[in-house]
Protein backbone atom coordinates (compact mmCIF):
# COMPACT_ATOMS: atom_id res chain seq x y z
CA UNK A 1 0.00 0.00 0.00
CA UNK A 2 1.34 3.19 -0.94
CA UNK A 3 1.44 6.09 1.49
CA UNK A 4 -0.93 9.54 0.88
CA UNK A 5 0.66 12.71 0.67
CA UNK A 6 -0.04 15.65 2.05
CA UNK A 7 -2.60 17.82 0.32
CA UNK A 8 -1.31 20.54 -2.36
CA UNK A 9 -4.04 22.45 -1.45
CA UNK A 10 -3.89 21.59 2.16
CA UNK A 11 0.08 23.29 2.17
CA UNK A 12 -1.04 25.95 0.20
CA UNK A 13 -3.89 26.92 2.58
CA UNK A 14 -1.78 26.10 6.06
CA UNK A 15 0.71 28.60 4.44
CA UNK A 16 -1.43 31.27 3.29
CA UNK A 17 -3.75 30.91 6.76
CA UNK A 18 -0.05 32.02 8.64
CA UNK A 19 0.87 34.57 6.65
CA UNK A 20 -2.20 36.41 6.15
CA UNK A 21 -2.65 36.06 10.07
CA UNK A 22 0.40 37.25 10.96
CA UNK A 23 0.20 40.57 8.45
CA UNK A 24 -3.29 41.23 9.71
CA UNK A 25 -2.23 41.03 13.04
CA UNK A 26 0.85 43.53 12.47
CA UNK A 27 -1.40 45.95 10.35
CA UNK A 28 -4.22 46.05 13.52
CA UNK A 29 -0.72 46.90 15.70
CA UNK A 30 0.68 49.80 13.01
CA UNK A 31 -3.00 51.10 12.88
CA UNK A 32 -3.46 50.93 16.70
CA UNK A 33 0.05 52.54 16.88
CA UNK A 34 -1.04 55.09 14.21
CA UNK A 35 -4.47 56.48 15.86
CA UNK A 36 -2.70 56.20 19.16
CA UNK A 37 -0.21 59.01 18.21
CA UNK A 38 -2.37 61.08 16.18
CA UNK A 39 -3.83 63.89 18.36
CA UNK A 40 -7.48 63.83 17.89
CA UNK A 41 -7.55 59.72 16.19
CA UNK A 42 -6.33 59.01 12.65
CA UNK A 43 -8.71 60.53 10.09
CA UNK A 44 -10.42 58.31 7.97
CA UNK A 45 -9.59 60.10 4.87
CA UNK A 46 -6.13 60.53 5.21
CA UNK A 47 -3.48 58.48 2.65
CA UNK A 48 -2.37 56.04 5.79
CA UNK A 49 -6.05 55.08 6.72
CA UNK A 50 -7.07 54.62 3.48
CA UNK A 51 -3.79 52.63 2.83
CA UNK A 52 -4.37 50.76 5.97
CA UNK A 53 -7.90 50.22 5.22
CA UNK A 54 -6.45 48.65 1.14
CA UNK A 55 -4.07 46.33 2.95
CA UNK A 56 -6.85 45.02 5.31
CA UNK A 57 -8.86 43.81 2.43
CA UNK A 58 -6.20 42.21 0.61
CA UNK A 59 -5.00 40.35 3.88
CA UNK A 60 -8.76 39.20 4.71
CA UNK A 61 -9.23 38.40 0.87
CA UNK A 62 -5.82 36.23 1.42
CA UNK A 63 -7.46 34.79 5.00
CA UNK A 64 -10.53 33.65 2.81
CA UNK A 65 -8.46 32.13 -0.15
CA UNK A 66 -6.31 30.14 2.38
CA UNK A 67 -10.27 29.08 4.08
CA UNK A 68 -11.00 28.11 0.41
CA UNK A 69 -8.14 25.93 -0.01
CA UNK A 70 -8.42 24.56 3.06
CA UNK A 71 -12.12 23.20 2.27
CA UNK A 72 -10.76 21.86 -0.85
CA UNK A 73 -8.16 20.47 0.48
CA UNK A 74 -9.97 18.46 3.81
CA UNK A 75 -12.44 17.17 1.10
CA UNK A 76 -9.75 15.30 -1.32
CA UNK A 77 -10.31 11.42 -0.48
CA UNK A 78 -6.61 10.35 -1.70
CA UNK A 79 -4.75 13.04 0.45
CA UNK A 80 -4.01 13.65 4.09
CA UNK A 81 -5.70 16.23 5.79
CA UNK A 82 -3.47 17.45 8.45
CA UNK A 83 -2.60 20.79 6.77
CA UNK A 84 -5.94 21.56 5.31
CA UNK A 85 -7.53 21.21 8.44
CA UNK A 86 -5.03 23.48 10.50
CA UNK A 87 -5.50 25.88 7.45
CA UNK A 88 -9.16 26.16 7.52
CA UNK A 89 -8.59 26.50 11.58
CA UNK A 90 -6.36 29.78 11.35
CA UNK A 91 -7.81 31.05 8.55
CA UNK A 92 -11.45 30.77 9.96
CA UNK A 93 -10.46 32.10 13.36
CA UNK A 94 -8.22 34.75 11.58
CA UNK A 95 -11.37 36.16 9.74
CA UNK A 96 -13.78 35.70 12.48
CA UNK A 97 -11.35 37.79 15.23
CA UNK A 98 -10.70 40.46 12.68
CA UNK A 99 -14.30 40.86 11.39
CA UNK A 100 -15.27 41.20 15.02
CA UNK A 101 -13.02 43.72 15.75
CA UNK A 102 -14.19 45.55 12.55
CA UNK A 103 -17.20 45.50 14.04
CA UNK A 104 -16.62 46.47 17.43
CA UNK A 105 -14.42 49.50 16.28
CA UNK A 106 -17.44 50.71 14.20
CA UNK A 107 -19.45 50.28 17.37
CA UNK A 108 -17.34 52.19 19.08
CA UNK A 109 -17.55 55.25 17.17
Amino acid sequence: MEERRHSGFGIASFITSIVSAILIFLLVVILGVMEASTPGGLDENSAGAMTGGIFMFAFLGASLLALVLGIVGSVQNDRKKVFAILGTVISAVSLVTTIFLIVLGLAMD
